[in-house]
């Protein structure tokens, strides 16, 4: 579906160039129809090589746009739509912001009220095809929804939800994977404090945490389920976990969580 259509990215940071990556991996996908905006476009070049338009002209890159990604700072939104907001074609073309906290109702304070915007999520992981992207919409038909799922699809996965979700979306998808990492990264210090090295200890806490992912994913169970399969009765397993739960890990977690709302919601 999105083939042949062809894509701004404006404000190419890094979540622009994850999802220009995943564009790129495509086989289907013409580097030509991809037009990456950026004020210093030099570290843009790697996709320049592989065919894309690159450039600092956000006007020219939104007027030849099917679909218009907005890559930049929240506080650059407003400026960055009155910019290309006189050669935008509200019948034609789709508006996707990637800005943390920007309402499609604030967005509608500069675009033609007929303009189909969206609000996207995805996080870092879509450098890898593995991002979860959570998507809201504003007078988007199905055809149009399905377009930009796709689009995000090529970057992971892609669900539908309320824009008042949006910014818990933020927290649990985009800050979340930070939230794994430091995990991992206490793992694998626990790993070498117990007689590993750095590196194999890092193999083995990355491929567990992947295996707990996948295991997940593919037996659609929760969590605690597959917990039960391995706390046996005075074993090792069980006395760690309690040991985090004395020590606060659960809830540390989920206060993380809030509190990253809180900062956002305010």
């Amino acid at each position: 579906m999105i083939s042949n259509v062809k894509i701004a990215i404006i404000g190419c940071g890094n979540l622009g160039a994850s999802i220009a990556n995943g564009l790129l991996m495509r086989e289907d996908f013409d580097p030509k129809n991809l037009t990456l905006t950026k004020r210093n476009t030099s570290s843009l070049a790697e996709f320049e090589a592989k065919g894309a338009h690159v450039h600092p002209d956000n006007v020219s890159a939104a007027k030849y746009a099917d679909l218009i990604l907005l890559g930049v700072k929240p506080y650059n939104v407003a400026n960055i739509l009155k910019e290309i907001n006189p050669v935008l074609d509200p019948k034609k073309q789709l508006i996707i912001s990637l800005a943390t906290g920007v309402t499609l109702k604030e967005m509608y304070e500069v675009l033609d009220p007929k303009t189909v915007t969206f609000r996207a999520m995805p996080n870092i992981a879509a450098d890898i095809q593995e991002s979860i992207t959570c998507i809201c919409h504003e007078q988007a038909d199905p055809f149009q929804v399905e377009m930009i799922k796709e689009l995000f699809d090529s970057i992971g996965f892609t669900i539908s939800i309320d824009e008042s979700l949006m910014e818990a979306a933020t927290v649990l998808g985009a800050c979340g994977i930070a939230y794994v990492l430091r995990f991992m990264r206490a793992m694998i210090q626990g790993g070498i404090q117990i007689g590993f090295d750095s590196v194999t200890a890092s193999k083995i806490v990355n491929q567990t945490v992947k295996g707990a992912a996948e295991l997940m994913i593919q037996k659609n169970i929760h969590p605690e389920a597959a917990i039960d399969k391995v706390t046996t009765p005075k074993g090792c397993t069980i006395v760690g976990l309690n040991e985090m739960e004395h020590q606060g890990f659960s809830s540390a977690m989920v206060r993380g969580v809030i509190a990253s709302y809180d900062k956002i919601a305010k």
